[in-house]
């Protein structure tokens, strides 16, 4: 593995039972960049992250973080990865302050100046309890604990499900400030499209467990567009604009990352 490689996952397939969750999937993150894996729920997404962090061992392939394997490296490897999972969790009795102090002994590179500036801009009083905080002041925090690690690697569960519009834009512009100022290296599940699609390098979509669509984010955006023919009054979506001499008269749009993800995972799309 390249020493410019974070994450190299390679024929990873993942069962429960009868029931192939992640099927002989490959992927390789470089380092300092922003991959975004979308997919459906039920597509194989947290499988995937589960056995990306050490959490589960798989049934086939290997994952490797840094150039180790992380299912026989874990621990010393999650010293180098912060974690924003989809349930930010915490004992809800234990004050903000204090679930820090305890962090800050678990990491040799552990920031509290970071962690405390960060809680006064989001207007989180250390002596609050973690269960007294709101979904999203939840997450704010678990983002705050995540990058006072100074992490390598930082893994997003699906960090935005269940907040507002305005909750959602203030963690993913978090994200970007760190990683102007740090070069972190990202990897993202999420159902937030519009957030992600200024902000990833990279993005791969999962359907049925199989890895359907991996590219760079504008040659993917590139390469999709939707042409419109007024005469026969229908439209069509094609994959390779750059290869379509579309007629004279149609009429050709850009399409966003929703619309391409909806045309290649949606309930009508090919397998």
């Amino acid at each position: 593995m390249s020493s410019d490689t974070i994450i190299d996952i390679d024929g990873l397939t993942v069962r429960y039972g009868r029931k192939t969750a992640v099927d002989n999937v490959s992927l390789n993150v470089p380092r300092g960049s922003v991959y975004a894996l979308l997919g459906r729920n039920g597509a194989g997404k947290s499988s995937l992250v589960r056995c990306l962090l050490g959490q589960q061992n798989p049934a086939a392939g290997e994952i490797q973080l840094f150039g180790d394997d992380v299912w026989r490296r874990r621990a010393a490897l999650m010293e180098r990865v912060g974690v924003v999972s989809e349930d930010a969790d915490a004992p809800p009795e234990m004050p903000v302050g204090a679930l820090s102090g305890f962090c800050s002994r678990l990491y040799a590179r552990w920031d509290d100046k970071l962690v405390a500036d960060r809680l006064r801009r989001f207007a989180i009083a250390p002596q609050t309890r973690f269960g007294d905080l709101s979904k999203g002041q939840k997450k704010q925090v678990s983002l705050a604990l995540a990058l006072a690690m100074s992490p390598d690697l930082l893994v997003l569960d699906d960090p935005t499900l269940g907040l507002d519009v305005v909750a959602r834009k203030s963690l993913f512009e978090e994200v970007i400030t760190e990683l102007a100022d740090r070069g972190i290296t990202v990897f993202v599940t999420t159902h937030d499209l519009g957030g992600i699609e200024t902000l990833a390098d990279r993005v791969g979509i999962l359907k049925d467990g199989a890895l359907i669509l991996e590219e760079e984010m504008e040659a993917l955006k590139s390469r999709f567009r939707r042409i419109r023919y007024p005469a026969a009054v229908a439209r069509a979506v094609v994959s390779n604009f750059d290869e379509v001499e579309a007629p004279a008269d149609a009429e050709v749009t850009p399409m966003t990352l929703e619309e391409i993800f909806i045309a290649v995972a949606g309930e009508g799309a090919e397998s």
